[in-house]
């Protein structure tokens, strides 16, 4: 790759690099790229999961699982599966992988969907894919609506060099070879194309003999076959040619969309937002392509810089909204570009210790406490969702304005343990501290097509209606990595996350959550059943008739709620401000705690950062990470001379059944109310 062109484009970028860093989160020896420990922890705590993930379990010791049940293989879960008509989209049969790499070889999450506007029997998928050994942007495609499915393959093996200004160089010069991959979105286009959003990287030293750290978004352009191939090499969206790892800059959290309107001035634009890390900021950037992802733009700065009464407290003095994450692009009929993400600079206060108490949890016992965790000073800890347009195709965005504020799910570390330092999650209600799979709270927007002037925006909130401080759940400032601590966090019936609903009738101008406090916004979870119950990672998306769908994990069904499991709801809304919603419970049965990529006691570590959603006539396409298959690996000692090994499932230390995490896919009716 031609290193000279791409420095002068400035387009630096560290991605890779940064997974240099091993758990102690100090700087690997020898290693180059973006020190993350450097950042501050308000801005560390942003970095996806994805990233996080290959951050944190490079250097984990794994134990030994228990509990073996020896010859046992989980015949249905060989290829294709259905369970009670939810359908499992990656069509692989299960790898079985040595214990310590459990998730590698293994596991898919991060799912989006795509259905074609001119053929809703088309559809595409995708979702990272840790089939090769290690991550890939995974692919997949239905011919009949969404009954069957086929596995396609980006080939995102290699990319062309660059000779500057993003001219490909011909082959026989230099190019790149990439390790890993992920972060995915589709779409279409109105001409029946199909777009694969993808995030390469190289690891570099240590972790590879190889210094290259080497990062890239890159855009495959699926042309008129429907998803079942792509065009080779992938398109530069933005790329950092770092062979010797010594970038300065981390690109993360890419997601894409197309202008698919046949009316809109910008038909089929393709666009793509994301965020960029430095050790001091994070904001967010776009750019696009007008010649159907041949060639991508410069990228433009979304969220801006300098005062900006929005962002009260930047990180570096003067950088206005400089911690951000999360970005989601949309569109309307109109051509109008929307971009929505979360902003985080409205914390206040100033660190304090806990005297005598480490952890953190306020028990005055120090013994066998992994970080020591401090608060701020006072009690409110909501940050904001802010949102900016383009009325020019995406070359300038208006300043932002708030959608509405959110209160993030909790510090992890302090309320489950701290194998993890720095990440939220969702804790179970109860004494077991399963749940400590990385999340957080995000935003999802989309146009009404009946109504193009309105733009609903869907986001999660700790602190809501059915939470507030009257029924236990009390916010108690942050813990020194930059995460919410709340009192009631593990009580039954206290605090509970919820999927705020914020509705703009005016294109954008105002959202009812702009002066609205989170405590009195509409949630979309609104069955009995739900109202003291966690829901997390969503997804939005209206119907061709301006229904309103939103699908969400959900601990609304059975004990999942203390036991850790999980269910998929949908929650949907035909009114005019979509003020009261109908809820289906989309997954047959409720899914056990992950346990791909575990810690030493076999809770997952990483789910994923967000799931999808599409449209499909008067239908909605619910799709997530599913654990309800199991496991397995070699048993030990069962190779000899003349007897093959046997293959085993596995019992982890907390108790639940070793399994693997698959896409799996429903078509429902929308409920409505």
């Amino acid at each position: 790759m031609a290193r000279r062109g791409l420095l002068r484009m400035g387009l630096s970028l560290a991605l890779g690099a940064a997974l240099l860093v091993p758990s102690s989160g100090a700087a690997a020896a020898g290693g180059g790229g973006l020190d993350i420990a450097k950042m501050p922890p308000q801005l560390r705590a942003r970095v996806s999961g994805l990233l996080d993930l290959a951050l944190s379990t490079e250097a984990r010791t794994v134990t030994p699982r228990a509990g073996r049940q020896t010859n046992f293989f989980p015949r249905d879960d060989e290829c294709g599966l259905q369970r009670g008509g939810n359908t499992k989209i990656n069509q692989n049969c299960l790898n079985v992988t040595d214990e310590d790499l459990q998730g590698r070889g293994q596991a898919q999450n991060e799912t989006s969907v795509a259905v074609d506007p001119n053929n809703d029997r088309h559809l595409v998928a995708s979702y990272n894919d840790y089939r090769r050994g290690d991550g890939t942007c995974g692919t997949s495609y239905s011919l009949d609506g969404g009954k069957e499915w086929n596995d396609s393959t980006a080939p995102n093996g290699f990319t062309r060099g660059d000779q500057g200004n993003f001219q490909p160089a011909p082959f026989g010069t230099p190019r790149e070879y990439w390790q890993a991959s992920g972060d995915t979105s589709v779409a279409w286009d109105s001409r029946g194309n199909a777009y694969l959003s993808c995030q390469l990287f190289n690891r570099g030293e240590p972790t590879s003999p190889n210094p290259d750290a080497s990062s890239a978004f890159v855009v495959f352009r699926s042309t008129q076959n429907d998803g079942a191939s792509s065009n080779f090499p992938g398109r530069y969206v933005i790329v950092n040619a770092d062979e010797e790892g010594e970038g300065a800059i981390l690109e993360d959290k890419q997601l894409m969309t197309v202008d698919a309107s046949k009316t809109s001035p910008f038909r089929d634009r393709v666009y793509v937002t994301w965020t960029e890390f430095t050790e001091t900021t994070g904001y967010i950037y776009s750019s696009f392509s007008a010649d159907y992802g041949e060639t991508f733009s410069a990228k433009k700065q979304v969220s801006p810089a300098g005062t900006q009464p929005l962002c009260p407290s930047p990180i570096t003095a003067g950088a206005g909204c400089d911690n951000n994450q999360f970005s989601q692009p949309f569109t309307a009929p109109d051509g109008t570009l929307y971009v929505v993400w979360a902003n985080y600079n409205t914390l206040v206060g100033r660190p304090i210790e806990h005297e005598g108490d480490e952890d953190g949890i306020g028990d005055g016992d120090d013994e066998g406490d992994a970080v020591g965790i401090s608060a701020v000073t006072g009690v409110d800890n909501h940050f904001q969702i802010l949102l900016a347009k383009s009325t020019d195709g995406g070359a300038t965005f208006s300043p932002p304005l708030k959608v509405g504020d959110f209160f993030d799910l909790p510090d992890c570390a302090t309320y489950q343990g701290g194998q993890d330092p720095g990440r939220a999650c969702v804790p179970e209600k109860g004494a077991s501290m399963r749940s400590v799979f990385r999340a957080t709270n995000y935003p999802s927007g989309g146009v009404n097509p009946t109504n193009p002037t309105q733009v609903v925006v869907s986001y999660g909130s700790y602190i809501n209606a059915n939470s507030q401080e009257s029924n236990g759940c009390v916010p108690q400032g942050f813990s020194a990595f930059g995460n919410p601590l709340y009192d009631g966090t593990k009580t039954a019936g206290a605090c509970n996350n919820k999927i705020l609903v914020s509705v703009s009738n005016n294109a954008g101008a105002t959202f009812t959550g702009t002066s609205t406090n989170a405590r009195a916004m509409v949630v979309a979870n609104q069955a009995n059943n739900q109202r003291r119950t966690d829901q997390w990672f969503h997804w939005l998306a209206f119907t061709d008739r301006g229904k309103l769908a939103i699908t969400y994990y959900d601990r609304a069904y059975g004990d999942d709620e203390t036991t850790g499991f999980s269910d998929m709801s949908v929650s949907g809304s035909d009114n005019a401000n979509f003020t009261a919603f109908g809820v289906k419970r989309v997954s047959s049965t409720s899914m056990p705690p992950p346990t791909q990529f575990p810690n030493a006691q076999g809770n997952s570590q990483f789910w994923g950062d967000y799931i999808g959603l599409a449209a499909k006539g008067n239908n909605v396409v619910p799709i997530w990470s599913d654990t309800r298959d199991q496991d397995v690996s070699i048993c030990p000692g069962t190779a000899r001379p003349g007897t093959p090994p046997a293959l085993c499932t596995a019992t982890e230390p907390n108790g639940i059944v070793a399994n693997d995490e698959n896409i799996y896919l429903d078509v429902v009716d929308l409920p409505t109310r």
